[in-house]
């Protein structure tokens, strides 16, 4: 029984990074065609200045993956995708999650 919970958690994990990941991908976009050269943060991505919220709350499951930000500015804005103690990579879609376990 454990072991079907944890496969459970795994598939859950991996869908809610997916979800996420496309979320933020999507408002990326919204916020680098609505304000082409601006310099995209999560701060501007969850604030009120700039048409935002972009997003209500930035993606946080620490336990599974995290998301953040390297860029600086329009079609620099790279969404990078953390899973476990690994060096973090760009998010390029739903298959950038595969290693959420």
């Amino acid at each position: 029984m454990i072991f079907a919970l944890g496969g459970i958690t795994g598939k859950s994990a991996k869908a809610a990074c997916q979800a996420d990941g496309a979320t933020v991908s999507t408002a990326i976009a919204a916020l680098e065609v609505q304000y082409p050269g601006t310099v995209v943060t999560t701060a501007l991505m969850t604030g009120a200045t700039d048409g935002g919220p972009y997003v209500q709350s930035w993606p946080n499951n620490a336990t599974h993956y995290t998301f953040t930000l390297n860029g600086t500015g329009k079609d620099q804005t790279a969404l990078q995708l953390g899973v476990g103690s690994g060096a973090a990579a760009q998010y390029v879609g739903p298959s950038s999650c595969n290693n959420v376990t």
